[in-house]
Parts: C-alpha cells; sequence; structure tokens
C-alpha cells in the first residue's frame, strides 16, 4: 500500500510540473486541479466567475473525473451551456484521506 502512495505521489508531482508548464504556474492542492478540469470541461474559456459559478465548475471537475469510472454520467447541458451530471451509482464511503487518493487516480486518468 505504501509503495502505491508513493507512486501517486510520484506520479502527482509531475502531473502538477506539467500543468505548471503549460499555464505558468502550479496549482496549489487537488481542487486547483478539479478546477481546472471542470474550466475546460465547461468549454468557456478564461473569464471572471463568480464565487457560485467557481462552485459549480469545481464540482463539475469532480463529476468529469469520477464518471471514468461510472459514478457520474452527463446528461446535457443547460440553455446557458453548462453540463449536467447525474450520479448513476453510489460512492464508497471513504474518509477524506481515500477520497483525495480516489480524486487524484481518477484526474491522472484523465490527463
Amino acid at each position: 500500500m505504501y509503495k502505491r502512495d508513493l507512486e501517486l505521489d510520484r506520479q502527482w508531482h509531475w502531473l502538477t510540473e506539467q500543468i505548471e508548464a503549460q499555464l505558468g504556474k502550479r496549482p496549489k492542492d487537488l481542487n486547483g486541479v478539479l478546477f481546472l478540469i471542470g474550466v475546460q470541461e465547461l468549454g468557456k474559456g478564461r473569464r471572471f466567475f463568480s464565487k457560485e459559478e467557481k462552485q459549480d465548475i469545481l464540482h463539475i471537475g469532480i463529476c468529469r473525473v469520477l464518471s471514468l469510472s461510472g459514478y457520474y454520467h452527463l446528461e446535457g447541458s443547460d440553455q446557458d451551456g453548462w453540463p449536467h451530471w447525474r450520479l448513476v451509482k453510489k460512492l464508497p464511503h471513504f474518509d477524506l484521506l481515500e477520497q483525495e487518493k480516489l480524486l487524484k487516480m481518477h484526474v491522472l486518468e484523465y490527463f
């Protein structure tokens, strides 16, 4: 288990370096990367987002990466172009550390 965690950390570090090389800034944490995924999936480019929109974008990022293992399904977009996701299967009950590992593994798969 420890060896797997070490490999995940190594891959995560590599990913954040790649993002920094592309954008000129390294994401502070997992939420920063999920936010970038959400912005990418939204497809509206760089612009100012309200606090509520930022929360929605983070949700889009989470749903998108968890869709890789069938937890969420994209139902479509609303009239403003915002994607809407439906929970397809119940998420496993994990502690915070396990949730973070699951999300990181899916983020790495996304990229």
